[in-house]
């Protein structure tokens, strides 16, 4: 039997509706695989980590993360070695193959209007920015007619300066987890452009990232 078991980042000034959540997310994908064994462990909640290499301490990790970037390179490698693991960290879900074609079908779904595809971004790392506008690219040729727009929270082009330009857009979270950023930071960005459009919940959120998550633990 394989085990594994699914990080995400979390929020760390209120871990515990990201922890359960993300145990939600684990159970499903379990369901789906029976023949595997899958816990969750938020970076942001104490000791969570630590307790379910406890658990299974031969699992590999998957990443419940939109890039490959700072966190899965470097401070989830330092977070294991710290907790003297040496677990296979597996690609993250924002670089699934099939993620593309879940967005389509999200936007697609949510009606006609141009999109805005918002992400955390970073004023140092790259990854968010980065792997959002390649989405944007990949997507942009199934979605014709419509004018895509690549937003961020944490540098420019702003979320909040975006949709000023496209006010009566669909707005869709490049994000993993429903946390602060989703919950809070993201409506606020809307609000004080005078937005009208449509907010969609996260990315990560669709009952299809189960199905995302098992398959990419059968080819692992």
């Amino acid at each position: 039997m394989s085990d594994f078991i699914l990080v995400a980042h979390g929020f760390p000034s209120n871990p515990d509706p990201a922890e359960a959540a993300l145990g939600a997310l684990a159970a499903l994908v379990a369901a789906r695989v029976p023949e595997m064994r899958m816990i969750a462990a938020t970076l942001a909640k104490p000791g969570a980590l630590a307790r379910a290499l406890e658990t299974l301490p031969r699992a590999r990790i998957y990443p419940f993360f939109m890039a490959e970037g700072w966190f899965t390179s470097r401070q989830l490698p330092r977070r294991l070695a710290d907790l003297g693991s040496r677990a296979e960290i597996l690609s993250p879900f924002g670089a699934d193959p099939a993620l593309p074609a879940l967005v389509i079908k999200t936007v697609t779904e949510a009606g006609p209007g141009d999109l805005i595809l918002c992400a955390h971004g970073s004023q140092v790392a790259r990854s968010s920015r980065m792997a959002t506008m390649a989405m944007a690219e990949r997507i942009s040729h199934s979605l014709p007619g419509r004018r895509i727009a690549s937003a961020f929270l944490e540098e420019d082009p702003h979320l909040r300066d975006i949709a000023a330009q496209h006010p009566e857009a669909i707005c869709l979270p490049f994000f993993a987890l429903r946390a602060g950023h989703v919950d809070r930071d993201i409506p606020e960005a809307l609000a004080q452009a005078g937005f009208r459009g449509s907010l969609l919940p996260a990315i990560g959120e669709r009952p299809e990232a189960a199905d995302l998550i098992a398959d990419a633990l059968r080819r692992a």
